[in-house]
């Protein structure tokens, strides 16, 4: 029986023991043992707190995302203008914990498996649609609100991108300079679309 208290303890186990797992096998073909055997509990005991695997790898998907909703709030708190606010967001994209391979290996599995999963999708859904989000509302305050939305999709696609890259050791990449690769991206698209305003404005004129 699982003891008084530990409720709590357990279930975060489980949650670094599918990530783990799943980072380093790259998919999501694993086993409730194997996630309980890396916890270091019975799989009675893990499908007591969690029900199924798939009740399992969907708290794991959750955890990531609070993971990134929290540091992105903490991080914006404490940026005091819009650009930095930007560079916040990115910073926190490529932070060691969410750019560690293991992670990242989970994450292109948690892809995957969103085309035959609607639970999972929904999840992934609601991270692209609040890391736009994020980039939008800064932003905003630099440019136009459609040039504002072209830059958090080039801006997305590229994170993403990185992403996979690191997956595939295709590159050296590290997280430091997927940074400042995002961040000059951003920085070269609002130059540019700034040109173009201020071109407009001259033929206007």
């Amino acid at each position: 029986m699982p003891k008084i208290g530990m409720e709590p303890v357990r279930r975060r186990a489980l949650v670094d023991a599918a990530l783990q797992v799943i980072g380093d096998q790259g998919t999501l073909s694993v086993t409730m043992s194997d996630i309980a055997r890396k916890a270091g509990v019975s799989p009675a005991l893990a499908h007591h707190y969690f029900g199924s695997k798939e009740q399992l790898l969907t708290e794991t998907i959750r955890f990531l995302l609070r993971q990134l909703r929290n540091d992105t709030v903490r991080t914006l708190k404490a940026a005091e203008h819009a650009r930095d606010r930007i560079s916040a967001i990115i910073r926190v994209s490529f932070q060691a914990d969410q750019f560690a391979p293991q992670t990242i290996s989970a994450w292109l599995a948690f892809y995957s498996e969103a085309q035959r999963s609607e639970a999972t999708r929904r999840l992934l859904v609601i991270y692209a649609r609040r890391l736009h989000s994020n980039l939008v509302d800064s932003l905003k305050q630099l440019c136009s609100a459609t040039d504002a939305n072209r830059i958090a999709e080039g801006t997305a696609a590229m994170i993403d991108g990185l992403y996979i890259r690191r997956a595939l050791g295709s590159s050296p990449v590290t997280a430091d300079a997927s940074m400042r690769l995002t961040d000059d991206y951003i920085t070269l698209n609002l130059q540019m679309f700034s040109i173009q305003t201020d071109t407009e404005k001259g033929h206007a004129a």
